[in-house]
């Protein structure tokens, strides 16, 4: 049976049992990601709806949370007021203080204006005060709007333009993106989504590299010249969502996911090309079960138009609340390739899967991880991922440096409303990750997709310090990132590998069996600084004021003429997110 058929059968198969409502999902950007964090965090609460390391989430499990966290707000606010009359106060002062502040509602409202659906009686959508040709934008969120009881439907436009210049390039750079965004439930049983975009770019010098080298756009895949240096693609994602049974829901489709509490994921980003997949996803008692199973795009060489060739990754993650601050995970996952089929064997959604592997004696690619984050304080989160490849027990606890030590390890934390400033948000990260780590001996079943790393963006054998401040006062945002990093690269010749490219087989050039360290190889070294003012001009509209300022150093770019990038743009941004190239 053929992959697609395979997964699409068993995709159809548990319609017949759809009983329970579905929704589909917030997409990957969203500014409703921020919004439930701060809500985690001030409530010190982990939502029991949904599991917010786990991404998309479900809109109905948003609405849910905001709907809740707004409901303790009143009430506290209202208390808080009561007291503030019985003792004579001023209850324009309340004794403490709301948890939320005017922002924070802010954002709640918005939020649940972007799923309305999901409020009570469907009374979610906020009424335009000026609608086009009476059918158009009757709310604020929508363009056009069927809410019906066995039928809903969204849609909207989707516009990201942006210009810019770029310190000693003489092209003016810009991003060009025009398409549609359609949402919908049918008896509120299926869900379903399909996002539609055309677009034309010129990025900045450092990575139009970096699209060279991988024969690949970041984050996009296939592309075609535009111009003398720009890109030209078409980006079309989509997918049907239903409910097996009370606690399963399935989605079928085509896009990206992410595993994690950090800006970075060394489980699975979305960083690379959009991909085929099967999620189950599996929320009860304190426990939350994650499967996806995918097809993606297996390296290739980009010399013109043929058939990509594919293999395959499964997944699990499995999270456990033992309480309402503390969140403990389990992660694993296998990519392999298989002559036109995926492997039976890996369909076992709760099967370890690195005992499949070894029973089937194949050269797949494991991956086993621990997840952890506890929310403390009202005000703080601590969050980490530890991802292990291959090992030996008496090699591992050694500092011989055995290359076949290959690990991963984050650890971050976050700081809200920071020295008691409202909505100032700081987030710091380091991201350790060893050399030949993703990568595999048959250099076809590494942990990647269409040339590019499924996981962090940069690959191995680096280590990587973020730090990211946010600042928002109802429509106005500010956000500054300072990210470093330095990483071991191969040599230009290709007669060194030094474990920093996942592409490139293990067993081939390895210079040392002993002695290996994060950063072993040519040095290139990276600090990038940015600052973003963005304005909402009305709901999902925004206009964008970017500064960028890269460093590149280290041997590795000894002989790049401009290894320093200053961008400036100006731009807007609807119903999309920003296109990030921050590494």
């Amino acid at each position: 049976m053929k992959p697609n058929t395979l997964l699409l059968v068993l995709a159809a198969l548990p319609a017949s049992l759809v009983s329970y409502a579905q929704s589909t999902t917030i997409p990957l950007g969203s500014q409703d990601y921020l919004t439930l964090d701060r809500m985690e965090i001030l409530s010190g609460k982990i939502p029991w709806q949904f599991e917010g390391s786990v991404k998309p989430v479900s809109r109905k499990a948003a609405v849910a949370w905001a709907l809740q966290m707004d409901s303790i707000a009143l009430t506290r606010d209202t208390l808080l007021w009561q007291e503030g009359q019985d003792t004579g106060l001023n209850h324009s002062r309340p004794l403490s203080g709301p948890i939320w502040s005017s922002t924070d509602r802010y954002d709640m409202k918005r939020l649940i204006a972007n799923s309305g659906e999901w409020a009570p009686g469907s009374n979610g959508f906020t009424p335009s005060r000026h609608p086009l040709f009476k059918g158009l934008y009757q709310n604020t969120t929508n363009l056009l709007l069927v809410n019906q009881p066995d039928f809903f439907l969204s849609v909207n436009p989707v516009l990201l333009v942006q210009g810019g210049k770029e310190l000693d390039n003489p092209e003016n750079l810009f991003i060009d993106t025009r398409g549609v965004e359609v949402r919908g439930m049918i008896d509120r049983k299926v869900g379903f989504y399909s996002y539609l975009s055309d677009n034309q770019e010129l990025d900045p010098l450092y990575v139009q590299a970096l699209i060279t080298k991988d024969g690949a756009l970041p984050g996009e895949g296939y592309y075609k010249p535009f111009g003398s240096s720009g890109v030209d693609y078409f980006n079309a994602t989509g997918y049907i969502t239903f409910t097996a049974a009370k606690y399963i829901d399935i989605e079928f489709g085509y896009g990206k996911n992410f595993l994690g509490n950090g800006y970075r994921s060394l489980f699975l980003s979305d960083y690379s090309s959009p991909y085929l997949y099967l999620k189950l996803h599996t929320h009860i008692w304190k426990l939350d079960y994650e499967n996806i199973f995918g097809q993606v795009v297996s390296q290739f060489q980009n010399t013109g138009d043929y058939l990509r060739p594919e293999k395959y990754i499964a997944i699990h993650q499995l999270s456990y609340n033992p309480n309402h601050w503390l969140d403990l995970g389990v992660f694993e996952a296998i990519s392999f390739a298989r002559s036109g089929y995926f492997d039976f064997a890996y369909l076992n959604p709760i099967i370890f899967y690195k005992s499949v592997e070894e029973a089937l004696g194949s050269s797949d690619k494991a991956h086993v991880g621990l997840t952890f984050k506890t929310d403390f304080a009202h005000h703080f989160q601590l969050y980490s991922q530890f991802l292990l490849d291959e090992f030996k027990l008496n090699q591992f606890f050694s500092s011989s440096g055995w290359w076949g030590n290959k690990w991963g390890f984050q650890i971050g934390g976050k700081y809200i409303n920071a020295f008691s400033i409202p909505n100032l948000d700081l987030q710091g990260e380091i991201n350790l990750v060893r050399p030949y780590t993703y990568a595999h001996y048959d250099s076809v079943s590494n942990y990647s997709n269409y040339n590019q790393p499924l996981a962090h963006p940069l690959g191995a054998n680096f280590r990587e310090f973020i730090g990211i401040a946010r600042y928002q006062y109802k429509r106005l945002y500010l956000t500054g990132k300072l990210i470093y990093y330095d990483q071991g690269m191969d040599s230009l010749d290709g007669n060194s590998n030094f474990g920093g490219n996942i592409l490139v087989d293990y067993l081939n050039n390895i210079p040392n069996q002993y002695g290996n360290y994060i950063g072993q190889g040519i040095p290139a070294k990276v600090g990038y600084a940015s600052l973003l003012v963005s304005y909402e001009l009305r709901d999902n509209f925004f206009l964008d004021l970017y500064f960028l300022d890269r460093l590149e150093g280290g041997a590795y770019f000894a002989s790049v003429v401009n290894r320093q990038t200053r961008f400036l743009s100006l731009g807007i941004h609807w119903n999309i997110a920003r296109r990030e190239f921050d590494y």
